[in-house]
């Protein structure tokens, strides 16, 4: 029965976040894809992609599931979305923005002794490995992709606290990637949350507040505004 209880729960929190969404506005087709960074706070419409919605007063179809990864080898992953890189739809985009890694890393080795599994998901050159898969399918649409970091902890108690390193890493080799292609853009917020504040974390101290929230949508469309400017002139 618990099982069972589980498992609805998922599913049920997966179709809120993959069900049918507004199309894109004709001026911006954006896609988002990710965890549970991108998919929280939605309850309230103050969820990263309708924040972004509002900041480039546009229209953003949003995939992100919670608990979604980049390496997901359970059948089920697809059609729940807990795949990421199954998140995609069909569809012009100009734009997508897709995040992920953490749940492989956090889920999959605690954020302790992770090199192995941070080799497959990208290697140390930013050439090899599961997400420069996934962002060369997705630019081979023509779209532009910006991948986005994950917030760190406070500095305070947090069960995401010991990732602090391991997530340095994989945004170094995350940069690597990005030098790679002129259409890929890395957005870190390793920089975002100032030493003690934690009013960028909702309670449990991992997932973005509604302040964290914007913040994260507030780098992504200076990024946008600032690149549409740059090839419109």
């Amino acid at each position: 029965m618990a099982i069972r209880f589980i498992f609805l729960t998922i599913l049920s929190l997966t179709l809120w976040g993959c069900g049918a969404a507004p199309q894109p506005s004709e001026d911006k087709s954006i896609l988002v894809m990710g965890d549970s960074m991108f998919a929280w706070n939605r309850a309230g419409n103050h969820a990263v992609s309708d924040v972004l919605a509002e900041r480039l007063d546009t229209q953003i179809h949003d995939r992100s599931v919670i608990g979604a990864r980049v390496r997901y080898a359970l059948p089920v992953s697809g059609s729940l979305g807990l795949s990421i890189p199954d998140q995609f739809r069909e569809g012009p985009w100009d734009w997508i923005v897709v995040n992920g890694g953490g749940n492989d890393l956090w889920l999959g080795c605690g954020c302790v002794a992770c090199n192995g599994r941070l080799e497959r998901l990208i290697s140390e050159n930013g050439r090899r490995g599961s997400i420069p898969k996934m962002v060369s399918d997705l630019r081979a649409t023509g779209a532009r992709v910006i991948y986005v970091g994950y917030l760190r902890s406070p500095g305070s108690f947090s069960p995401i606290e010991y990732c602090r390193e391991v997530g340095d890493k994989m945004e170094d080799r995350l940069a690597r990637l990005e030098a790679l292609d002129a259409g890929v853009y890395l957005v870190s917020l390793a920089d975002l949350v100032p030493s003690g504040d934690r009013s960028f974390h909702s309670v449990d101290m991992i997932h973005p507040s509604v302040k964290g929230s914007q913040a994260i949508a507030d780098r992504v469309a200076t990024v946008i505004r600032a690149e549409e400017e740059r090839l419109s002139n």
